[in-house]
């Protein structure tokens, strides 16, 4: 196993990632050249997920797994986060042949609890998994399950807010983020950030999240990103923010960024 950087969170049943960081993803960095970073959209085509209120949705775990218990809530952010973008790649006959019903968010919701599951189990550096260990699991893994499910062709990776944006110009980015409290409470358009006192606010665990658009850009003089552009994300957490959508600009990136992994698994260009 190579020498993996790992930060482990605790796992609640709204947060369940984990920062794994593996060296050898640095040769996959697609890295700023320069070109214009304009603003940019992406539409999952799943509606938003929730994976809290599992029994509200008529979701048992139970019977989607042998041995476990019904639970309300599972860690499984980096699951529903990857449902999000995986649903853009590809096309609705695609997405149904594998399982993944987009007209349906329930339907959906069990599709993603499963991929958190294949996840946990492609993290080997963690000695618990779905089921039963509800243990989280890292952008890192979910890429790795999207890959041998044969969804994606390759997964690449950013450490820069202009190298988010070169990745974002191609589609949406995975983004696993310290989740502190006051992001829990976004203003009406989702701005996770908006409570000029947020950097301060207590530790609430770690999250992924999907990043799907590039707002509001501005560009510096030397053409590196603004601190006020806007990305906006989808949450998995129903009815949160702003319809289910968050924002946060890249002045708050940047000042998270120590703990910040972004992965985007993409297909090959043909």
């Amino acid at each position: 196993m190579p020498d993996l950087e790992i930060h482990q969170y605790e796992v609640a049943g709204h947060l369940g990632r984990h920062l794994v960081l593996d060296p050898r993803s640095l040769a996959y960095r697609r890295r700023y050249a320069g070109d214009p970073i304009r603003p940019v959209e992406w539409a999952p085509k799943v509606p938003v997920l929730d994976q809290q209120n599992l029994g509200q949705q008529g979701i048992r775990t139970s019977l989607l797994f042998e041995g476990v218990d019904d639970v309300d809530a599972l860690g499984s952010c980096t699951g529903n986060a990857a449902t999000a973008l995986i649903s853009v790649l590809h096309d609705i006959p695609t997405l149904g042949a594998v399982g993944l019903d987009v007209t349906d968010s329930v339907s959906a919701e069990r599709w993603a609890i499963g991929l958190y599951s294949d996840a946990t189990h492609r993290d080997q550096w963690h000695t618990d998994a779905w089921p039963a260990a509800d243990c989280g699991s890292s952008g890192l893994g979910v890429a790795k399950a999207l890959r041998a499910r044969g969804l994606v062709d390759q997964y690449g990776h950013a450490t820069t807010a202009e190298e988010l944006g070169t990745l974002l110009q191609t589609g949406p980015v995975l983004m696993g983020l310290a989740w502190l409290s006051a992001f829990s409470d976004p203003d009406p358009d989702g701005f996770i950030d908006a409570d000029p006192t947020w950097a301060t606010s207590p530790l609430e665990g770690g999250h992924e999240v999907c990043i799907t658009a590039l707002e509001d850009v501005t560009t510096n003089p030397d053409g590196t990103l603004a601190d006020s552009t806007v990305l906006r994300f989808v949450n998995s957490w129903g009815a949160w923010g702003d319809q289910g959508h968050g924002r946060m600009t890249i002045r708050s990136y940047r000042t998270l960024r120590p703990e910040i992994d972004l992965t985007q698994p993409r297909l090959d260009v043909r």
